[in-house]
């Protein structure tokens, strides 16, 4: 296994994964949730102090608004991470209703650009890489927008709001194919995104994120694609039983999981000259929040591990010579192999806990915060 990879990757978090979340019929309320962004990055760091992995925090906007963005980066840094990327909001907006940078009222799209000029201006503050856009944007029945014409509006929303990103920053598009629209969604697709974000320049590109797709999807297909493109800019992790079910990532289908770091290993994405960014994007609505994040960054770790395990030099000798069973039984030998001990091994060495969930469990912090964060407003969605 090559450490080295291992000690490249780094799992952002994202700030909204520590407040409330829940289905469409209740947002279930926990002791302990931060009420405030800063004690949610107070719990963002918390899981990187216990995994080594998790080394930034994604925010969301207006979610995670404030009036001093530089003080807010003094206080992620005095916790030991850094803010990430910055995540638009044009889906929680009586204008939305009908789209918004696609809508067919141009005060509305203008309205949706605006705020996404808003948040370059965050991220000139924040220093962060990334503006991820995703869309609500989309139709429920046949005949009721023109397809077409929303799609030369979007382009035209997205080119207004690139030209703004500075030499050092992206923009990256995320893709869902249905929900909360059902009959057409704007970017339903990862060739739709592609479409879109390749007409703009090299620094727009698509955003993945493992939710958004219809069952029996290849994606491992779609990140290898990607990759050899150069126009894959950052995931968002989780899994899904049916839809989008943002549940613990590895979860459902932990083999789809080592089959996608394959494919990230194999074109480049943990080089450290990659820009490849990695993130959670999960809603924890029976679980703990602060374990539920730090099961996720392991499941990636581990599925990692086992992906660099897979003797490629033997992989392409089985391939080139046919050897269809032969080059399987190398996949699945890594598949299977148990790398919990090497983990534990990898982070003992680093002065991290052995076994992260268990010194978390220990630590007393949950009880700590949930006696402490009593009165004021728990985050949720929106807030």
């Amino acid at each position: 296994m090559d450490n080295n990879l291992l000690d490249n990757l780094a799992i952002e978090l994202p700030s909204w994964a520590f407040g409330n979340s829940g289905t469409r019929f209740k947002v279930f309320s926990t002791p302990g949730t931060p009420r405030t962004v800063q004690e949610k990055i107070a719990d963002a760091a918390t899981v990187h102090r216990f995994t080594g992995m998790a080394p930034s925090v994604a925010l969301h906007i207006p979610w995670d608004r404030v009036d001093d963005y530089a003080a807010l980066g003094n206080f992620a840094a005095e916790h030991g991470v850094v803010l990430g990327t910055i995540n638009s909001n044009t889906f929680q907006d009586d204008d939305y209703k009908f789209g918004s940078l696609t809508h067919i009222d141009k005060m509305v799209r203008q309205k949706a650009i605006d705020h996404h000029l808003a948040c370059i201006e965050i991220m000139d503050q924040t220093r962060s890489q990334d503006l991820k856009i995703w869309l609500a944007d989309g139709t429920n029945y046949p005949g009721q927008g023109d397809i077409r014409g929303r799609q030369d509006r979007l382009a035209e929303s997205l080119a207004t709001i690139y030209q703004h990103i500075g030499p050092d920053q992206r923009m990256v598009l995320e893709y869902k194919f249905f929900e909360p629209a059902m009959y057409m969604t704007d970017v339903p697709d990862w060739g739709t995104s592609y479409a879109q974000v390749s007409a703009l320049g090299e620094r727009a590109k698509v955003c993945l994120d493992t939710g958004h797709h219809a069952p029996g999807t290849n994606i491992e297909f779609i990140v290898a694609q990607l990759l050899r493109l150069q126009k894959l800019g950052s995931f968002d992790f989780n899994s899904r039983f049916y839809a989008d079910d943002d549940l613990i990532v590895g979860a459902a289908d932990p083999f789809q999981l080592f089959r996608i770091m394959f494919e990230v290993i194999r074109g480049g994405g943990l080089e450290s000259r990659s820009d490849l960014a990695l993130m959670l994007d999960q809603c924890h609505n029976v679980e703990a929040k602060i374990p539920g994040q730090i099961r996720s960054v392991l499941n990636v770790a581990e599925m990692t591990a086992r992906a660099l395990l897979v003797n490629t030099d033997e992989l392409a000798a089985a391939q080139e010579a046919g050897d269809v069973l032969g080059a399987n039984e190398i996949f699945m030998d890594a598949f299977y192999t148990d790398v919990r001990p090497t983990m534990a091994q990898w982070r003992t060495d680093r002065g991290m806990p052995a076994h992260p969930m268990r010194a978390f469990a220990e630590s007393g912090y949950q009880d700590t915060v949930n006696a402490a964060r009593i009165g004021g407003i728990q985050s949720s969605w929106g807030a």
